[in-house]
């Protein structure tokens, strides 16, 4: 394998547990440098809990996760956060009475990264020029969630994981926020998508993992998953077979 398609984050039989409800049971992939992957399931599936996992939000209960060749399952996120993964929530997470320009300044200021982009660039970006100087309290919905992106790529991150970003953007929105995160792969990020929107799914990965209880169902592209049996009967009648 060349090093430029070497994976920079591998899970291997990662377990997680909730009393005795296995979240996670065996789910194993990987993703590399460049590359934006899906994660797609019906509600319960375990997506949400393996980026919470991946990002040091959760311990693992068994398996591991390697970032990079080293370890990095069980690690604070604020390690992993200096060692290049960062994310986004579903419900963004902004200091609300910080504003725009103070929260990315907090970012930049934390993650202490060389290279990372300057203010100007993120707010320039990500649109959110005109609202800079206004308290993250009183942003919009999509507002705050490019502000919670702009956060994270603050970091600079080789690893992102994006959690429903898309979830209430309109349709112009999401042509333009895909156009972003493929050009964020393009330089050779590493990306995890978390959507139920499948249309913008497929605009935007490379390859998806589906997910059924915690355990891969489907490793390809879209475009041949819809077509497999399996992953019909899991999405019959769900949400996310709009």
């Amino acid at each position: 394998m060349s090093p430029e398609r070497t994976p920079i984050l591998k899970v291997s039989n990662l377990v997680k547990r909730f009393g005795g409800f296995h979240a996670l049971d065996g789910l194993s992939f990987h993703v590399t440098p460049g590359e934006i992957l899906g994660l797609v399931g019906p509600n319960g599936s375990g997506k949400t809990t393996a980026i919470n996992v991946i990002s040091g939000l959760y311990a693992p209960d068994g398996g591991e996760v390697t970032f990079d060749g080293a370890s990095a399952g069980g690690a604070a996120s604020h390690r992993l956060v200096h060692r290049g993964i960062n994310r986004t929530f579903q419900v963004p997470k902004p200091f609300l009475s910080l504003t725009v320009r103070q929260n990315i300044q907090v970012a930049l200021a934390y993650g202490g990264a060389t290279g990372a982009p300057s203010i100007a660039e993120l707010l320039d970006d990500y649109r959110l020029k005109e609202v800079a100087d206004r308290p993250a309290a009183d942003l919009n919905s999509a507002q705050q969630k490019m502000l919670d992106l702009t956060r994270a790529l603050a970091t600079r991150p080789r690893l992102l994981l994006l959690d429903e970003l898309a979830a209430g953007l309109n349709p112009a929105e999401l042509d333009w926020i895909a156009g972003r995160i493929k050009a964020l792969a393009a330089t050779g990020m590493a990306i995890i998508v978390v959507e139920h929107l499948m249309g913008f799914i497929e605009q935007i990965t490379d390859r998806v993992i589906v997910l059924n209880a915690g355990k891969e169902i489907f490793e390809g592209t879209l475009a041949t998953a819809v077509r497999e049996p399996q992953v019909i009967e899991v999405f019959l009648g769900g949400e996310h077979a709009r």
